[in-house]
């Protein structure tokens, strides 16, 4: 018996390392498969003439001083037609900030080209050479063997990026032309259930008497307050005259207590005191909350154990429901031990220490049953790319709430590094749709 214990701990130990590599190594993506042959940023992007739908001439010259991004598709293409909405979304919201689009199609058959470019509401100028894909110049010029794929030049004509993924034009977009000023923030301490919680309220200039809704933001398991997740949320809120809190949990970034006394259930009293606080605020007309991996879970539980009608609102960020999960099998974070008899601490990453405890209360943690009490408005969204927190835990959020909202991000992480700023753009605009 003690022989097959052991023979079981070490399968654990070697499936967990197998499991750490998996989900924290490099990671590739579909631009080292097929954006390797395509014209390399710091190059000078060839010049091309070609016909519109309507016969026209149009020369990439003629926008020669402005900031082009070339969007390479096709009718034909089914990949080419699932970007499509999201190409056009990019150029509404870019070309008003003076960024032009050009699509190159590679159609052969002009009127399956128009029928398309009516379809998607496509309104930026398209060209095409009407020749099969691999017969075409401007396919050998750009080095282009795979479609979609977008390249942006900048005003003196070099390109600047080139890819096949959507979401990398986007985040380069959007760090070109948004502003770099943070909103204005008080820094405060309050009290949490451990201890003093170090917090930061940033809120919208109010006149006298007048009122606003508040944000509160939980981060994840290991992390803090701060960063562009959380950040980048809280300064559109700001402008838009929504109020926001973010907080340390206990052993946590600047607050009070011990890591390794940390605990789901002592986090949920955290933020359940920080709502106590936000509610006392004579400004605060409402309250929301948003939570991040962990975070997330403990959002959906405060929501869930506060009286109906306490949050008009939750958004939950790649809600980390599993931990209950890795409990129960003796894995956390690559960690292993005995979950039916664990010990005072096991050691994580960087002297990080989880406690006993943690792990004991996990272990039975009623996570949706206490989640599904809140039956308010919802915003789920999370990665299928995630490798830490499956995105099937966000659906099961999605089924507890009906009528919630479930937006899932093609190739995201769990830290949705492919491009942050897409995905605080959904939170932001969730909030301020359901807070104004």
């Amino acid at each position: 018996m003690k022989n097959l214990r052991t023979l079981t701990i070490v399968a654990l130990l070697l499936t967990a390392a197998t499991e750490m590599r998996a989900q924290f190594g490099p990671q590739r993506d579909l631009d080292t498969k097929y954006a390797t042959e395509m014209v390399q940023p710091g190059t000078m992007a060839p010049d091309f003439k070609m016909k519109t739908p309507d016969g026209k001439t149009f020369k990439l010259s003629s926008l020669k001083g402005k900031t082009v991004v070339l969007d390479f598709w096709a009718s034909w293409c089914p990949d080419c037609r699932k970007d499509a909405p999201e190409v056009v979304r990019m150029y509404r919201e870019y070309h008003a900030k003076g960024i032009e689009f050009v699509g190159v199609s590679m159609d052969t058959d002009v009127e399956a080209w128009k029928r398309a470019i009516e379809k998607y509401g496509i309104e930026y100028p398209q060209v095409s050479e009407l020749k099969k894909f691999k017969e075409t110049d401007i396919a050998k010029a750009y080095g282009i063997s795979w479609i979609p794929a977008m390249v942006v030049i900048d005003p003196d004509g070099k390109v600047q990026l080139s890819t096949v993924l959507t979401y990398k034009v986007d985040k380069f977009l959007k760090e070109l032309t948004s502003p770099k000023q943070r909103g204005a923030e008080e820094r405060l301490t309050l009290d949490g259930g451990k201890g003093k919680l170090s917090a930061i309220v940033q809120k919208p200039e109010l006149k006298e008497g007048a009122r606003c809704p508040m944000v509160i933001f939980c981060h994840g398991f290991g992390g803090t307050k701060d960063g562009p997740l959380f950040e980048l949320v809280t300064d559109t809120l700001q402008a838009n005259g929504i109020a926001s809190i973010r907080f340390d949990f206990n052993g946590h970034g600047e607050s009070d207590g011990d890591f390794q006394d940390m605990t789901v259930p002592n986090e949920i009293e955290d933020a359940k005191k920080v709502y106590e606080y936000v509610r006392s605020l004579p400004y605060v007309s409402g309250v929301a909350i948003v939570g991040h991996s962990q975070g997330g879970v403990v959002a959906a539980m405060t929501a869930g154990e506060l009286s109906p009608g306490s949050i008009k609102a939750v958004a939950l960020m790649a809600p980390a429901a599993v931990l209950r999960e890795d409990a129960i099998r003796g894995s956390t974070f690559g960690t292993t031990y005995d979950p039916l008899d664990p010990p005072a601490f096991v050691e994580l990453w960087g002297g990080k220490k989880l406690g006993g405890s943690y792990i004991k209360t996990a272990f039975s943690l009623p996570i949706y049953e206490t989640a599904a009490r809140y039956q308010g408005p919802a915003l789920i969204i999370h990665g299928n790319a995630d490798r830490v927190v499956p995105y099937t835990y966000g659906e099961r959020f999605h089924e507890i709430w009906p009528g919630s909202e479930y937006v899932m991000q093609e190739y995201f992480d769990h830290g949705f590094s492919q491009n942050v700023y897409r995905t605080t753009d959904i939170v932001s605009h969730f909030l301020i749709e359901k807070l104004k």
